[in-house]
Formats: C-alpha cells, structure tokens, sequence
C-alpha cells in the first residue's frame, strides 16, 4: 500500500513508519491539515490515516473538502481520541470509512486497512482509471484509448497508472522512479526511456497529447498542456 499519514504526533507518526514500512508500504507524512489536503490531492494514495485534532485544518474538515471540492475518493481511517457515539457520527458524515480510537494496536490498523481497501475495490472504486479518451482498468490492466487497445510494457503500464491517478495534477521525477524501482533507482536515465515508450503508445497515434514535461520538475497526464509546458 502506498498511504498517506496526515498526524502531528512525531512520536505516533515515526511508529507507524516503523510497523508499516517493515512490511513493504510507502508512506508520506504529513505534521498539519493543509499539508495533508495538499499531498492528498496532488499525490496517489491507496489509503489515507487522518488525525482528527491537527493545526491549522482539523481532520473533518480536512477529509470535508476532499470529498465535496476534490471529488476523491481515496478511503480514509480517522484516528482520534474521542470516542463518544456523536463524534464517530459526524467522522463518518464528514466521509471517514471507518474510525479508530487511540490508543490503538498497529496490527487492527493494518487489518483495517486492508478491509477499507477490500471493500472499495469490490465496489469498484478506482477500478477504472479515465483521463480525457484514455482508460486503464486496474482489474484486467488492459489499457485503451478511443476504444483502441494499447500494448504497453508493465513499467509502462506502471506509470500510467501514476500519472493517471494524479491527473491533473503533475507527478516529479522521484515518484515516477519510486514507483518503478523503489529506493534504488538505476545510475542511468532509464525514466527517460520509459516514458518515451509510454508516449508512443498513448500520444503517438492521436492528434491530443495527453502526457506532457514538466521541465525540472516531472510530468502530467492531461488534456490541456500546462502553460510552458514543453514536450521533451
């Protein structure tokens, strides 16, 4: 899984590194709420784990604003110390998919997790990825664009499915070679080469290009090139 933790607690954020990254997940952090809004909304996650009390954007707004001025859908775990009846109300009316009241073992947050996940995927959320005429269906990986099949090598296929899921948002450099090759990237640009196939096969036929650079910076999937974008 790749999560999202939004905690201001270093303490309980630096445990929850620790458990989860042990057993292979990538986590981002985030110490505030408007932090959290925006890595939530310009990065793919699997799953978010919210805090409830955090400064400068508390966890139901936070989580009210990505589901209503976002439109993301992306499951969420509240994680608070309240834990009167009213209060797991309004987290869930705020969006939350399930509740968690601290203090609490990291093997349930784990297990729930992979439930929240389970259920979302069975209900087909994030099943299909869709930007403009382009689609990949994360169930059978088959891409498609204008209803033509594309042939795409699994790296390729990889970082579709990235940049995809940030649309429109734009993806750096670092992400794409994490997604690809972990912590270890190759001492060659062999990024570069990738997205050169992956362009072939979305872009190279079609009048709209969707994948454009971003220089120093990354790229973007989407429609519209980004003012200054270029397209090396």
């Amino acid at each position: 899984m790749r999560l999202l933790v939004v905690e201001d607690n270093r303490n309980l954020t630096a445990n929850l590194f620790d458990y989860f990254e042990a057993r292979g997940h990538v986590l981002d952090a985030a110490p505030d709420g408007v932090t959290g809004l925006h890595l939530a909304t310009t990065h793919p996650y699997d799953a978010i784990v919210l805090d409830w009390m955090l400064p400068r954007l508390d966890g139901p707004e936070l989580l009210r604003r990505l589901r209503n001025e976002h439109a993301s859908d992306v499951p969420v775990i509240m994680l608070t110390a309240r834990d009167e009846l009213p209060d797991k109300i309004s987290g869930f009316r705020a969006g939350a998919d399930d509740y968690l009241t601290k203090p609490f073992a990291l093997p349930e947050l784990e297990v729930r997790l992979e439930a929240i996940l389970a259920r979302s995927r069975g209900r087909g959320r994030r099943n299909v990825l869709e930007v403009h005429d382009l689609q990949l269906d994360l169930g059978t990986l088959e891409a498609t664009r204008a209803g033509k099949p594309l042939h795409l090598y699994p790296a390729c296929r990889k970082l579709l499915e990235v940049l995809m899921q940030a649309s429109p948002a734009a993806v750096t450099r670092e992400r794409l070679e994490q997604a690809l090759w972990g912590d270890q990237p190759p001492d060659r640009d062999m990024l570069r080469s990738h997205i050169y196939e992956l362009r072939r096969s979305v872009d190279g036929p079609f009048a709209e290009k969707l994948i454009h650079t971003l220089p120093r910076t990354g790229y973007r999937l989407a429609l519209a090139r980004p003012p200054g974008g270029g397209d090396g």
